[in-house]
């Protein structure tokens, strides 16, 4: 969603010149009072209703301080943690742009959760990351620190590879709790279907990713290089190859150097022997495995792109509901039967944890994420219901709109919803809706605040059975709707439970007890657990047919996940012993050495067990934490960029914590004009619209052709240094408007503009400048709009949207220069031949008084053209995009590339002037040639190429590079 109002912002930058330099961020609403609790090295700030669970996070905080950082060799310095506690998004990061760390409050529903408590598990995992950054202040980064602040860790940590900061903390949180993902199957599942099927991809591949095949992410690939490091090489390996690092990164590879000179492996070699090890030790595990059988289900995509079916629902007997993704392919529900293709139904939009989705009274459900309009960190997650007979959401198909539920699950008649929600102070809940109007019809007693998951109904619809995450661990409760009563159907254990789906006398429910997350089933009446099946890889999601024939569940493979069935046959299932203790880790490659060789980690997960208990967590000093006094946080300084795009910049930057101002000022030099500037910019967001000013104020350096005589050629050049002065001021609205599986955005800017020089004393001047004595006071008003379908990754432009730009420039004030601008420009994206093809039209017409000064175009000029400025311009564009192959060639540790892809174009334009060569006519045909590449192994793609323009009046051809971008 960010990333979407950067694009619309972006519809803007052809007609602004210093505004909205700075970009917007995602703020709570100014409504909130926040706290902050002091401890002796954290400070966490939170909304006023949070306070218990904040008191717990700052407890646990400390209690990781020495040993989340012991292995690294540091102790980091005192940092501040927001706690975000009014979005859906389950999520948490670091950052030192400015240093501090964020945590989402709303749990995960997914495996991905374990057995600890979700606040618990972001505090291990997150502060490593900021033991990580801290271990960059050392060696260059030491050096570097007085010169650029915190940036300086960016620089200094440019050549460490994403895997390895993800990784670390994955191993970190392995080793510190009692169910980090290191000791979750499902996690490794990919990287695993891949060895044992042969796929065994270079080093390239596997760092940098890949378009058509399934590459496990930083998180995977990280968590086993760094854990084969630390079980070969001592719990220190990565202290010791960081501080050869930093000792001098400025050079290609220095890190696979750095982790040479401390194990005698490059990096290249450390992912063979990672790889080697671990195929050994999976294929071992995979001999033993005495495979259930299943059948596909018939029609699911067999081609060579990864694409999966997902979740698994039966409609009927013949006909399950599915959720379809892959590389090629945004997610969709799907129907699939055991007989013909697939018929896809419905496109979702901004999905929030699909893992369970669910089908009654011929309908379905589920979560999707709704951000507010304004409020980046306001996201709430509302509940839709599919008709599955019409394929549509109706009228009353969105329920909870102001809520934040994560799960939710239909009755069978499909009257009612029992729904999972987090609230604003950490208090979790079921609730008890009408499938029709929303309405919460009960709250289920919590008196423990445990966490419900993945609540399913029992065939009778009178209770509901759901995996409940308690102190100790997890278990499956069969709650009675009518009284309330609670029966455990598990004993309270350290192992993964997920998934519960009740049928006749059993629950089914997905176990790793085994090694591999497969479906076993436990008996309501005797207690007794069976398992249900084995797949080598791991079968999730189980769902049973409306006769009780079948069951269906999505088994994992190296090419996506399918659907599959087998009978389901109770006589047939083995009779197995609860999960015992030692399950958590069963089969699961370095979990448990990392948690032998961690200094501290016995003593951890028993504290962070404690400190989860309300009543037994330390208290700490409280106060109220004003905005406004901490808006100013300077965090950087030196190089800096600055609003007016001067070729060298330096000074200062400044963001406060909770993202509602940011400022930077500074000096800078161009080196063309050699002329010195000062700048400055500040952006306050914290209320509904943005206010924004720039100014700066400097030398200009530059020559002019003079005329002698009217009419006669430019014959003369003089030079003259005056000074600018620029200021703009002004608001902008940028609201998010998805609701659906199309991302749209709305921007409302108006901006006041003051252009003016002193000491111009050439007799001549650009129009596009202000003269000596004419000052420019003119009112810029824009409105931009984006609205496109969701893509997949292979896509290289949207397959359906549309974009309206509308621009106002004027001179009201009767002072100055006088000039007028009005411009429209509007493009629709329609599907091209291929899947993946897509035909942008856009057109556009411009309308300006330019007897006095002349503003910078209002809509795009034909590609291969310098810019014109006619009283009259319409113009008008065709572009077809489409990709040509995904290669994934390698050039050594040089080059990778992912991608080659094309655009052809064609640009018309017409502009009228009064005068007598007022007339333009402009007809270029071109081509734009890119590929999608990796450099150095840095973790960043960047997208390159050439375009070839031909001017169809002239025959002029002409070649132009395309600047590298940085794909979002």
């Amino acid at each position: 969603m960010r990333t979407l109002l950067l694009a619309a912002a972006g519809l803007t930058s052809v007609v602004t010149a210093g505004a909205q330099s700075l970009p917007i961020l995602d703020q709570n609403p100014p409504t909130l009072r926040w706290q902050e609790v002091r401890t002796p090295h954290f400070r966490v700030l939170y909304p006023l209703g949070f306070q218990e669970a904040a008191q717990r996070t700052a407890g646990q905080l400390e209690q990781v301080h020495g040993p989340g950082a012991a292995t690294l060799g540091i102790s980091p310095r005192p940092i501040s943690v927001v706690m975000q506690t009014r979005t859906s998004v389950s999520n948490g990061f670091v950052t030192f742009l400015p240093r501090h760390a964020e945590f989402f409050s709303t749990p995960q529903q997914g495996m991905g959760l374990g057995t600890v408590d979700w606040l618990a598990g972001l505090v291990v995992h997150e502060y490593r990351h900021v033991a990580q950054f801290e271990k960059g202040r050392q060696g260059i980064g030491r050096l570097l620190g007085p010169l650029l602040g915190d940036g300086a860790l960016g620089v200094a940590a440019v050549g460490v590879p994403q895997w390895f900061f993800e990784g670390d903390a994955v191993g970190t949180e392995t080793a510190l709790t009692r169910s980090g993902r290191g000791r979750i199957p499902e996690f490794g599942a990919g990287l695993r279907a891949n060895l044992l099927s042969g796929r065994t991809y270079s080093y390239q591949k596997a760092v940098n990713g890949s378009l058509r095949d399934q590459v496990p992410n930083w998180y995977v690939l990280g968590y086993y290089l760094t854990s084969y490091a630390k079980t070969h090489y001592g719990a220190d390996v990565w202290d010791r190859a960081l501080t050869g690092y930093y000792r001098f990164p400025f050079y290609p590879f220095s890190f696979s150097n750095g982790l040479k000179r401390t194990t005698g492996l490059r990096v290249e070699q450390l992912y063979q022997r990672t790889m080697q090890e671990l195929d050994s030790m999976w294929r071992t595990q995979q001999r033993a495995v005495q495979p259930t059988a299943a059948r596909e289900l018939a029609g699911q995509y067999q081609g060579p792109v990864f694409t999966e079916y997902q979740y698994p629902q039966y409609v009927n007997d013949s006909t399950v509901l599915a959720l379809k993704s892959g590389l090629g392919d945004i997610a969709q529900l799907v129907l699939l039967g055991r007989r013909g293709q697939e018929r896809k139904l419905f496109v979702p939009g901004l999905l929030n944890l699909p893992e369970q989705l669910s089908v009654g009274g011929g309908k379905a459900v589920w979560p999707e994420l709704q951000p507010d309009a304004r409020w980046g960190q306001r996201i709430h997650s509302e509940l839709k219901v599919l008709d599955l007979a019409t394929g549509r959401i109706g009228r009353m198909g969105r329920l909870g709109r102001r809520h934040r539920y994560t799960a939710a699950s239909l009755s069978p008649d499909g009257t009612r919803l029992i729904a999972v929600e987090t609230d604003s102070a950490y208090r979790h809940a079921l609730h008890l809706l009408d499938a029709l109007t929303g309405a919460v019809l009960q709250t289920l007693p919590n008196p423990q605040n445990d966490l419900y998951l993945q609540p399913r109904f029992t065939p009778d619809g009178q209770r509901v059975v759901a995996v409940v995450l308690k102190l100790a661990g997890k278990t499956i409760d069969e709650i009675d709707l009518a009284t309330g009563a609670v029966r455990a159907l598990l004993p309270v254990a350290n192992v993964n439970l997920t998934n519960p789906q009740p049928w006749a006398d059993y629950v089914l429910y997905n176990s790793p007890q085994s090694g591999i997350d497969n479906v076993y089933a436990v008996h309501n009446i005797t207690g007794q657990v069976y398992q249900v099946t084995s797949r080598p890889l791991g079968a999730y999601q189980a769902a049973v047919s409306p006769d009780g024939q079948r069951l269906a569940f999505h088994d994992f493979q190296a090419t996506g996940a399918r659907i599959v069935e087998m009978p389901l046959q109770p006589a047939t299932w083995r009779a197995v012993p609860p999960a015992p203790p030692e399950a958590a880790d069963a089969g699961q490659p370095y979990a448990a050495a990392l948690a032998a060789r961690e200094p501290g980690a016995a003593t951890v997960v028993a504290q962070l067990g404690s400190a989860s208990r309300p009543d037994s967590a330390t208290r700490y000093p409280v106060r109220p934490y004003s905005v406004l006094r901490h808006a100013f946080n300077v965090f950087s300084w030196g190089v800096v960029q600055s609003p007016t795009g001067n070729s060298v910049s330096l000074g200062l930057r400044s963001q406060d914590l909770l993202s509602t101002t940011q400022a930077v000022a500074g000096v800078s030099y161009d080196q063309n004009e050699r002329t010195g500037a000062v700048f400055g910019g500040v952006s306050y967001q914290g209320k509904y619209p943005v206010f924004d000013a720039e100014i700066s104020h400097g030398g200009r350096n530059a020559a002019r052709y003079i005329d002698r005589a009217r009419n006669q050629p430019l014959d003369s050049l003089r030079a003259d240094r005056w000074q600018t002065t620029r200021l703009t001021a002004g608001l902008r609205l940028p609201l998010t408007l998805t609701r659906s599986k199309y991302l749209s955005a709305l921007t409302l800017s108006s901006y006041y503009l003051l252009e003016q020089v002193s000491g111009y004393d050439l007799p001549v001047r650009f129009r596009s400048e202000p003269g000596p004595g004419r000052p420019v006071h003119a009112l810029q008003t824009t409105l931009s709009f984006v609205r496109q379908l969701k893509m997949s990754a292979r896509d290289v432009a949207p397959r359906w949207g549309a974009t309206a730009l509308l621009t106002s420039r004027l001179t009201p004030f009767g002072v100055g220069l006088e000039a007028r601008q009005w411009g429209a420009q509007g493009s629709v994206y329609v599907p091209g031949l291929g899947k993946h093809h897509s035909l942008r039209l856009r057109a556009g017409y411009q309308r300006q008084q330019q007897r006095q000064y002349q503003f910078a175009s209002a809509i795009s000029f034909p590609r291969g053209e310098n810019y014109v400025s006619f009283d009259q311009l319409s113009a008008a564009s065709a572009d077809y995009y489409l990709p040509l192959a995904f290669p994934h060639w390698s050039v050594g540790r040089l080059l990778y590339v992912q991608r080659l892809r094309a655009t052809g174009f064609l640009d018309v334009a017409q502009g009228r002037s009064t005068g007598v060569s007022g007339r333009g006519n402009y007809r270029n045909v071109g081509l734009d040639v890119a590929a999608l590449f990796n450099v150095l192994r840095l973790r960043t793609p960047l997208e390159g190429g050439v375009r070839v323009v031909v001017d169809t009046y002239t025959n002029d051809l002409i070649i132009e590079p395309l600047v590298f971008s940085i794909r979002l």
